[in-house]
């Protein structure tokens, strides 16, 4: 089934935050192969140039290794996917934050109400 993508953001930008994701999250592990680019455009139903672009702003922040003609592969290098991860996680909490301040709840209430959808 194809990917479902929003009107708001590169497509390729897209892409590459669904695999950040599942890094981060574990998915994905260190050292793990990741998808060729055939692959992930055909699943995606996009163009594999697109793909190419999503591994490329992934390569260059270093979540992802290219070891030339045998694929891809996620770093081994704990720090950076930690590094990610808590990227991520404030940007994530900035948006959340915002919004929050916009319906005048108190970070007390905003905290509460984490607690409970957590549960």
């Amino acid at each position: 089934m194809a990917w479902s993508f929003s009107a708001d953001k590169p497509v390729y930008l897209q892409i590459a935050d669904r695999i950040r994701k599942k890094v981060v999250s574990g998915e994905f592990l260190p050292g793990d192969q990741i998808p060729t680019v055939r692959q992930l455009a055909l699943t995606a139903a996009v163009n594999p140039n697109t793909v190419q672009h999503a591994f490329v702003e992934l390569e260059r922040e270093g979540l992802i290794v290219s070891h030339g003609t045998v694929g891809r592969y996620v770093t081994e290098d704990a720090e950076v996917i930690e590094g990610c991860r808590s990227m991520m996680a404030e940007h994530i909490i900035g948006d959340f934050v915002r919004e929050i301040g916009q319906l005048a709840i108190s970070p007390d209430e905003a905290i509460h109400m984490i607690e409970e959808a957590m549960k």
